[in-house]
């Protein structure tokens, strides 16, 4: 919000003055009234860690993130390179394979990667499109104050309708802080995907049957599966509501089986289909994997894509925008060390109280060693991990994240946490749309670089401006 001179920045000027008009309790008071609004609304989400499976609020702060239209600009054009480079790569491996032959990426790295599937290898989809949905996870390095890519999720990525939600509660809460400024609108973005599905439909027509397909009530994301279906007027379905005969796959109604086109499925990959994939899953559907390779129904995201999210893939993305696209990546990504190098394993081994580890095919925030704070038992444990199994590791420097002020409760005062961003970007084959701004994901304890909500992060409503100021 500030400038080293301890001026507000331009952009922050005007939510600055009325903040400094507001008395604390005043504040508070708007705050509370914004947690009880999600409460009512039952915006809430499960840690599968706490074993009580307590469903929780997801916390709300308050103070807007505001990005200036020329930052965004730049950053809206790096996801877009991204999101097409992940696609065209999806598209090569599971087919012709240029890029491992070619050797830009070890051919042993992609095929050992958990989420690659020979299953679907060959599999002709609508439009040639994996990555409908992307969800790219953004860090603004507080040294540089560039923008750097920390994470690529092409697989199931959630969250999108707290950006929705948020906007919808700040309206509602400051109204007269959002008035005075020009901010890009977020609310298009279920008529966005709504689109896309529809052209998917393999059987064409006007009306395609379209489902979201979820886990189930106790799903941590439950909350966003039955939004977005409510949303975009489509049906919220479980396994069990679908079907298939003769590789088609139909949805069981009242009226009797209605054949389904188009599936916006919201469960990995490994329980999509107990015949294919995991045996014992109860959440998916019997042959739905067959159906999709006839061609009878379309699955958004495709099978397979977690292939590209794997963070030992993601170091090779840059390579992938120059080798696909022949251009500069206009976002850099985080340094990043491969454990399975010998090489690269023995800096890490040596650095590692110095540097973040995480495992390769996990999200969420769950696995991840953060060295600086870490004990020494913690870190012995993970010296043998990373000897026993330096596949599945990847390190990285710590980010000196950039932090923005968050209202601090128990101070009764603004102070600054550190924060991330998750852009949220649809592809249609021919354009990439980003809903300007996205989840901005805040550390709330002070001094913490961890943002994810499974790790007691909270969330703040993202603005990106008409202009500069």
């Amino acid at each position: 919000m500030f400038m080293p001179s301890g001026e507000p920045r331009p952009h922050y000027r005007r939510v600055f003055s009325r903040l400094a008009t507001m008395e604390p309790s005043e504040f508070d008071e708007r705050c509370k009234l914004a947690d009880l609004s999600f409460l009512l609304q039952g915006i809430t989400f499960t840690v599968y860690s706490d074993a009580r499976g307590v469903e929780r609020l997801f916390p709300f702060d308050l103070v807007p993130r505001i990005i200036p239209r020329s930052e965004w600009d730049r950053v809206e054009r790096g996801l877009a390179q991204r999101v097409v480079a992940l696609n065209l790569f999806l598209q090569d491996v599971y087919g012709p394979q240029r890029i491992l032959r070619d050797g830009t990426i070890p051919r042993s790295l992609v095929l050992s990667c958990k989420h690659f599937h020979r299953e679907v290898a060959g599999v002709e989809l609508p439009r040639g499109i994996h990555v409908h949905i992307a969800g790219i996870d953004l860090v603004r390095d507080s040294k540089s104050g560039d923008y750097v890519v920390l994470e690529d999720n092409v697989r199931t990525p959630s969250g999108v309708s707290y950006v929705l939600e948020n906007r919808l509660v700040m309206t509602r809460t400051l109204p007269l802080v959002f008035q005075q400024h020009e901010v890009l609108p977020v609310d298009h973005y279920p008529i966005e995907l709504l689109q896309i599905l529809r052209v998917l439909a393999p059987r064409g027509g006007d009306r395609p049957t379209i489902a979201l397909l979820t886990p189930g009530i106790h799903n941590s994301a439950f909350f966003e599966h039955s939004f977005l279906a409510q949303q975009m007027g489509i049906e919220l379905v479980e396994g069990r509501d679908l079907v298939v005969d003769a590789d088609v796959v139909y949805m069981k109604t009242i009226h009797g089986l209605r054949r389904v086109d188009v599936i916006y499925r919201r469960i990995d990959d490994d329980f999509l289909d107990p015949l294919t994939f995991r045996p014992d899953s109860l959440l998916g559907v019997p042959g739905l994997v067959n159906a999709y390779r006839a061609r009878n129904v379309a699955l958004v995201n495709a099978v397979g894509n977690g292939v590209a999210d794997d963070k030992a893939v993601y170091a090779y993305v840059p390579k992938f925008i120059k080798y696909y696209l022949g251009e500069e990546p206009i976002l850099r990504n985080v340094e990043t060390w491969l454990c399975d190098d010998p090489s690269q394993l023995a800096y890490v081994l040596e650095h590692l109280p110095e540097l973040v580890v995480k495992p390769v095919a996990e999200s969420g925030g769950y696995g991840i060693l953060m060295g600086p704070s870490a004990d020494r038992a913690t870190l012995d444990q993970f010296r043998e991990r990373l000897r026993d199994d330096p596949r599945n590791y990847i390190a990285q420097p710590v980010v000196p994240l950039s932090r923005v002020p968050c209202w601090a409760p128990d101070a009764g005062c603004l102070a600054g946490r550190h924060v991330d961003l998750r852009p949220y970007c649809l592809y249609d084959g021919d354009r990439v749309t980003i809903v300007p701004g996205g989840l901005t994901r805040v550390a709330l304890r002070e001094g913490s670089m961890v943002v994810n909500s499974s790790q007691g992060g909270g969330s703040k409503d993202t603005w990106v401006l008409a202009g500069d100021e």
